[in-house]
């Protein structure tokens, strides 16, 4: 063992006495891939097999909609979708596409209380973020109803939110945003009955108005569909005064880059 760095206990006790700990659980739980479940060199981690399905969401993409282009087409340009229909918000980014491995992943964080999974899609989160998240005033979670939360007892958004708020030290602002309106699951539901299922189904919590009113957010959800969602939040929050509205996605639904 090598002289102890004084100035940074905190690894030296990571590194070093805590060291055996982690040669005990490794037998007991060996690592193995998050997605398969087969063995692999370490936790938190994916296989070969499971790593090459995964496409990532990488420039050059609609600044607006984050659609990626099949050809660098210059700096700035918009989709023919963000031109004929401007959201609500800045901008969305995402770290991947909804399907295969990314598919598996929200479907354990969502259905499978697979909380584990939570920090490593929040640093893929903030990797393709471009800089918005260092540049916020405060991360804040598409919220569940009160009844959807009791049933299903954690919010994925939320804890997307929270671990990319410790990576980021950036406040969470888990209780500003609020669903008031009980909506049916948007699963399943073509545009229109999605937008009109979240219409009115957001609003700003009581005392609460000064975390948003002149402040960049960002607004944290799993998947981005259709849009509905995030753009009825994204209305409330720009009622409320927020200047500047990114919607952070784990993945999206998408097909091919235009």
């Amino acid at each position: 063992m090598g002289p102890i760095d004084f100035e940074r206990p905190a690894e030296f006790l990571r590194a070093h006495l805590l060291r055996p700990f982690s040669v005990l659980a490794d037998f007991f739980y060996p690592p193995a891939c998050s997605v398969c479940g087969i063995s692999t060199g370490g936790h938190r981690g994916l296989c070969a097999k499971c790593w090459s399905g995964i496409r990532f969401i990488e420039r050059p993409y609609c600044e607006v909609l984050g659609i990626p282009f099949s050809h660098d087409l210059g700096v700035g340009i918009l989709s023919a979708e963000a031109i004929a229909n401007p959201p609500p918000f800045d901008r969305l980014r995402s770290a991947a596409t909804h399907d295969h491995a990314v598919r598996d992943l929200v479907h354990g964080l969502k259905y499978r209380d697979r909380t584990d999974l939570a920090p490593m899609m929040a640093a893929w989160m903030l990797r393709a973020s471009d800089g918005t998240v260092e540049s916020c005033d405060a991360l804040i979670p598409v919220p569940l109803h009160r009844s959807r939360m009791l049933a299903r007892k954690f919010n994925q958004a939320a804890e997307l939110a929270r671990h990319m708020a410790r990576l980021s030290d950036k406040p969470l602002l888990a209780a500003t945003l609020m669903r008031v309106k009980r909506t049916s699951q948007q699963v399943g539901l073509g545009a229109k009955a999605r937008e009109d299922n979240v219409r009115g189904a957001f609003a700003i919590a009581k005392g609460c108005e000064n975390d948003i009113f002149g402040k960049r957010i960002v607004l944290v959800d799993d998947v981005y569909t259709t849009g509905a969602t995030v753009a009825a939040a994204s209305r409330t929050l720009r009622k409320a005064g927020a200047t500047d509205i990114t919607v952070l996605t784990f993945a999206r639904a998408l097909s091919e880059p235009i």
